[in-house]
């Protein structure tokens, strides 16, 4: 194999690694079902140590792009037509396992109050002005920068909204598309979605999960033109979508023309040594709109989540909904704003990140 990995770079080895594989599988070098060399040909054809190879396959395992067979080896399972529209041939059985339920991480309580007094001296009477209604400005580039460094999601500020929750973005969601839209949900899923978007009068369509994400002939039979979906830990079932799966969407939404609604609940906790890849960053098509909260991440009492419109919605956004004022505290989105700005966020994220990896003996 023909890979030049740079030991100089600041970017590990084993990225390199997968990376290169992952060009490889879907140019087609390694096609369906191929067997990948073992990480003991893969050390010594690239001069990287056995465990750098190891960490490389392991990624593409929890990608979706190939799976270990025991005593068999590493084979490939990412197909083309598995997301060209094409009803998939090979899909998982029904979902048989028990749901995965993470605990809450919260920020230690030292750095949250150290935070609020930093604020309180620093910002003073300017917690009591008004906030903007898509949120504080300088929250929201800071909110840009965070997602470029973390998920490969480069935005403008124009495209983020803040509100308060999950539970109330669904609700500007569901104004911002209007009632006349059939929405699909996974089966299951969070209730809350479901009675959110039919409390605005949507109608809704329930497409069964797999195990590697929703069935793909009930995508391709629901008549719905949104899909809202929770590629990483789909609660309650614990279900993350593969990355063939996420392209099955993507190109689902393609040929209907229609909007991905993304819910990325718990997606930075992930165990995963490679952040998972949301389908915001993978499509070219400005239809997906990206939804996150921090109340996994911060407390649960920090009511306070954020959405990634597409370029083309932001304009619309404003005509129908800019009117309203923003529901999250300016103090809290100050808060908030400073604990991204020092790093103590990310720093959290890694620590209960690492810790996940070892309690799982990984």
């Amino acid at each position: 194999m023909n890979y030049i990995i740079d030991k100089t770079s600041a970017r590990p080895a084993y990225l390199q690694l997968y990376e290169c594989f992952v060009k490889d599988i879907i140019s087609g070098v390694y096609p369906y079902l191929s067997r990948l060399p073992s990480k003991r040909t893969i050390a010594e054809e690239t001069g990287v140590s056995v465990i750098t190879a190891e960490h490389a396959m392991e990624l593409l395992t929890e990608e979706g792009y190939a799976e270990a067979r025991e005593r068999s080896g590493i084979y490939v399972i990412y197909r083309k037509q598995d997301f060209q529209g094409t009803p998939a041939l090979y899909e998982r059985e029904e979902i048989i396992s028990k749901p995965v339920i993470h605990q809450a991480s919260d920020l230690p309580f030292g750095i949250l109050s150290r935070t609020m007094r930093k604020v309180l001296q620093e910002y003073g009477e300017h917690i009591m002005e008004r906030s903007p209604s898509r949120g504080l400005e300088l929250l929201r580039q800071e909110i840009c920068a965070y997602l470029a460094r973390s998920r490969g999601i480069h935005i403008h500020s124009s495209q983020v909204v803040i509100g308060s929750g999950a539970e109330y973005l669904y609700g500007m969601v569901a104004q911002l598309l209007g009632d006349k839209e059939v929405f699909a949900l996974e089966d299951p899923s969070y209730e809350k979605i479901s009675r959110v978007y039919e409390t605005f009068g949507i109608t809704i369509e329930k497409l069964k999960l797999l195990k590697n994400g929703i069935d793909t002939k009930a995508l391709e039979k629901t008549s719905a033109r949104v899909l809202h979906v929770t590629p990483f830990n789909s609660y309650p079932s614990g279900i993350t979508a593969d990355v063939s799966k996420k392209n099955a969407y993507l190109a689902w939404a393609e040929k209907r023309e229609g909007i991905i609604i993304e819910d990325n609940y718990d997606s930075e906790l992930t165990v995963s040594k490679k952040p998972e890849e949301p389908l915001f960053s993978m499509t070219y098509q400005d239809n997906v709109i990206y939804l996150n909260t921090f109340s996994r991440t911060i407390g649960r009492a920090m009511r306070m989540g954020y959405m990634v419109l597409p370029e083309k919605l932001s304009g619309l956004f404003e005509e129908k909904l800019g009117f309203y004022s923003c529901t999250v505290p300016v103090f809290e989105q100050y808060v908030l704003y400073e604990l991204l700005k020092s790093g103590d966020y990310e720093r959290h994220i890694n620590r209960v990140r690492r810790k996940r990896r070892k309690d799982m003996g990984k």
